[in-house]
């Protein structure tokens, strides 16, 4: 369940705001956690789960739980500023935090790659929402440890209508303290089952961000934030959309 790389079809539909009462628009479909519930998921889980030996399990659940101790307080935190960078796209070109906050409110996704199922779905419901994020000028960016053509797979693959940048020496993951390296013996696992950290990141490149998702104002302050070392649990749209319409 952890482990697999799918895109997931999730069609979300978004209520329009209310002018008079001034409440954020509202995901009418299916949200993020009710996707992890669905028939879909609960299959991949079982077809995943059958290639980890109960030895696997044990390692892997010993380096999640020494993760998440090192990890329980990932994330910046809000009100403090949102450090500036420049990173590079899927197609190459450069993009910065500053210039992007120029045009409105940033919508800030730190995610683990395309081969992560949790992520996948992630975006792809942020994605079906950026309609209703644009109507508070707000720009959705996503930075991954992935290459970019990694990313530009992925790009492709899902339709984003969203910048994914490729932190490739993860100094922004670590200015904004999300940044932790894999277990070794848990890499072998992943690239046994066919996940190979280094082959989506890098020669030697085998870490990953706590999931982490930062609203940030014009003026560069983070004003909401959901860092978790579960990286199961993520922000849901609605949670961004009520931040953005009280900017």
């Amino acid at each position: 369940m952890r482990n697999l790389a799918l895109i997931f079809s999730i069609f979300l539909v978004a209520c329009e705001k209310n002018e008079s009462t001034q409440v954020a628009p509202q995901p009418t479909k299916m949200t993020y956690e009710q996707a992890l519930k669905s028939d879909d998921f609960k299959k991949i889980a079982g077809n995943i789960g059958s290639k980890f030996t109960e030895e696997d399990r044990a390692k892997m659940g010993a380096a999640n739980a020494k993760m998440k101790e090192e990890m329980a307080n990932a994330g910046l935190t809000v009100g403090a500023m949102a450090p500036d960078f420049t990173l590079t796209n899927a197609f190459g070109g450069q993009v910065s935090l500053k210039e992007t906050l120029e045009q409105g409110p940033v919508v800030l996704v730190f995610y683990r790659g395309a081969w992560c199922p949790f992520c996948n779905i992630h975006l792809k419901v942020l994605q079906d929402n950026m309609p209703e994020f644009k109507k508070y000028n707000a720009q959705l960016i996503a930075v991954t440890p992935q290459q970019p053509d990694r990313s530009l797979e992925q790009l492709k693959s899902g339709n984003y209508d969203f910048e994914v940048l490729s932190d490739l020496d993860n100094k922004v993951m670590q200015d904004y303290n999300l940044y932790f390296e894999v277990a070794p013996d848990v890499v072998e696992i992943y690239k046994r089952v066919g996940i190979d950290l280094e082959g989506h990141n890098g020669e030697g490149r085998v870490g990953l961000p706590v999931p982490g998702t930062f609203v940030i104002d014009q003026q560069g302050k983070i004003v909401a934030q959901h860092a978790d070392a579960d990286y199961s649990k993520r922000m849901e749209p609605a949670e961004i959309l009520k931040v953005l319409s009280s900017l």
